[in-house]
């Protein structure tokens, strides 16, 4: 198997991979977050875990964009890029890319859950569940 840069992404045997999780993004606790969420305008969040993930527990009001597809995907989000973002996904490491890209593409305030979905359950914060 052979690593390798390309750019923003990484390569390893030949594929590229621009979604690793690699380094650091500003970061915003659950609890500060749930309190954002009651604000005007509220970030709007955005849910880079698989759709099966999303459909099983997410925050309310949360996109979803799996991180495999959110560079296709992006502009069909129709994301103001003057309103705070927030990525979201399980852990906290799909969501550093998205962070990245997020930027890339021009929005202002962009940052991840802290610790991602685990944090939110473990604040025991509401979330929203598909029937």
């Amino acid at each position: 198997m052979r690593f390798g840069r390309l750019g923003d992404s990484f390569l390893i045997s030949g594929k590229k991979f621009w979604w690793l999780p690699i380094g650091r993004v500003p970061e915003i606790s659950a609890v500060d977050l749930h309190a954002k969420l009651a604000s005007d305008p509220a970030p709007q969040i955005l849910d880079v875990r698989t759709q099966k993930e999303w459909n099983d527990s997410r925050i309310e009001g949360a996109m979803s964009a799996p991180i495999t597809s959110l560079q296709a995907r992006l502009e069909d989000l129709n994301l103001d890029p003057q309103r705070p973002v927030v990525a979201v996904c399980l852990s906290a490491h799909r969501s550093i890319p998205a962070v990245r890209a997020l930027d890339k593409a021009g929005f202002d305030d962009v940052c991840q859950l802290r610790g991602g979905m685990l944090a939110w359950w473990r604040a025991e914060l509401p979330v929203v569940k598909s029937q």
